[in-house]
């Protein structure tokens, strides 16, 4: 068993700039819309010198949130760290890109599910897909300008709209970004399953994900806070992830009984994953 997370998550606000249809993140009403200074800096803190991968968003847009350079520094203050993110592209004016840069990045992925006006739209990002595009390549302009080694990546969903348009993607951006990638449509728990994929669950294995409120989630597509393991305003990031509540979930999971989950009863994700050779945790 791993005796501490690997990857921790930190929604560090419940904000996004895009509507897409796929996700329930406009569903989301857990308050406050910030998560408060002194939580972040605690799990930062509790987790030094470890190693940890640090992916400061769950299910919102980390651009809008203006600390993000200063989030990013600060836990980039251990040399072991590493930081990533995830974003729609959606890069707003006050958006400090270069601070973002600077502060030590690591690796972004960028999610464009389309290559035209019309497929992009289709595919409910919404927004204007050139002004993404060109978003996307001054980030590139000005990574490139601060000689960092950050990594970027742009990911596009096989979606219908989009079939006819991937070999063009991936020509594009692979002559920009640092890789170009197609992935699969995930369903997100309890927006239409009817029953669960009995199946282990890979993110048992070394990862954590914290909310704006503190609480420790089961999982990253826990919308609606179904499987909280505990809070890091109560407890120590130790105490929750080897925590009875979180090791009674953990090896329900190993074992492959979602179904004796609530979270997760209704979850079919990796169901195209090869469980032949798990290993468990």
């Amino acid at each position: 068993m791993v005796l501490f997370p690997e990857i921790i998550q930190i929604e560090t606000t419940i904000l996004c700039n895009s509507e897409c249809v796929f996700c329930p993140q406009n569903e989301v009403t857990r308050r406050p819309k910030f998560m408060e200074d002194r939580i972040w800096q605690k799990i930062v803190d509790e987790s030094r010198g470890r190693g940890i991968i640090y992916r400061p968003f769950l299910i919102n847009e980390p651009f809008v949130d203006q600390r993000m350079p200063e989030i990013i520094r600060y836990i980039k203050e251990d040399d072991t760290s590493r930081v990533e993110l995830n974003s729609n592209g959606h890069i707003v004016n006050s958006t400090d890109i270069p601070g973002i840069i600077s502060s030590g990045l690591d690796y972004i992925r960028f999610s464009v599910d389309g290559f035209t006006q019309e497929s992009y739209e289709k595919s409910g990002r919404g927004g204007s897909l050139e002004k993404i595009v060109n978003n996307i390549l001054g980030f590139i302009e000005e990574k490139k300008s601060q000689n960092s080694g950050c990594f970027v990546e742009i990911r596009m969903i096989d979606l219908e709209c989009n079939k006819d348009e991937q070999a063009d993607y991936l020509n594009f951006w692979n002559a920009h970004a640092d890789r170009a990638t197609i992935t699969e449509l995930y369903n997100w728990p309890w927006t239409g399953q009817k029953e669960p994929f009995n199946a282990p669950c890979p993110k048992i294995r070394s990862e954590m994900f914290f909310m704006v409120n503190g609480n420790a989630a089961l999982c990253c597509w826990d919308t609606y806070e179904k499987g909280i393991v505990g809070n890091v305003q109560e407890q120590t990031i130790e105490e929750i992830w080897l925590g009875e509540i979180n090791q009674k979930y953990r090896s329900l999971l190993n074992n492959g009984e979602r179904d004796k989950i609530l979270l997760c009863s209704k979850c079919d994700a990796y169901k195209n994953y090869d469980f032949s050779d798990w290993q468990g945790y």
